[in-house]
C-alpha cells in the first residue's frame, strides 16, 4: 500500500510545529534568507548588534520543522554542516536549550538573541521577527 506524501508530511511535521522566529527587543523583522545565514554562521551581526541564535535540541519537532522550512536541511545535514565548519575554524553551532520556555527566557534576557518557538507558544509581548510561511 502506498501512502500519499502529504499524509507522510503531516506525520513527520505535526500541525503544532510551525516555528516562528523571535528576537530580543529592538531587533528588526527578518527575511528567510537572513535567518538562514544567521543559523549557518554566515551572519553574526545585524546593524551593529551581535546576533546570538539559539536552537531547540535535535529531535524536537519544532527544530525539525525549522530546519526544513528555513534552512532546507534535515538534522543530519545540519549537524554535518556544523561539524565541518567547526573543524575548519569557522565557528560553532548555535547554543541549544531543552524547551521552548527556555528559548523564550533566553531571548527575552539576552541582547541580540534570536530563536524560534511554535506559534502556539508565543506570549503576547514577544518580538516576532518572522512568521512561518502558510
Amino acid at each position: 500500500m502506498r501512502i500519499p506524501i502529504n499524509l507522510l508530511l503531516l506525520w513527520a511535521f505535526p500541525a503544532m510545529a510551525a516555528p516562528t522566529i523571535i528576537g530580543h527587543a529592538g531587533l528588526a523583522p527578518l527575511d528567510p534568507t537572513t535567518v538562514q545565514r544567521i543559523y549557518t554562521g554566515r551572519v553574526v551581526e545585524l546593524k551593529g548588534t551581535h546576533v546570538t541564535p539559539i536552537n531547540l535540541p535535535p529531535g524536537h519537532p519544532v527544530r525539525d520543522r525549522f530546519l526544513h522550512l528555513y534552512l532546507d536541511q534535515d538534522e543530519d545535514a545540519y549537524t554535518g554542516y556544523w561539524t565541518v565548519r567547526r573543524y575548519v575554524g569557522k565557528g560553532s553551532p548555535p547554543y541549544e536549550v531543552a524547551t521552548p520556555a527556555e528559548v523564550l527566557r533566553f531571548v527575552s534576557k539576552t541582547a541580540g538573541a534570536i530563536g524560534y518557538v511554535d506559534e502556539t507558544d508565543l506570549p503576547p509581548d514577544v518580538n516576532v521577527l518572522l512568521r512561518p510561511p502558510p
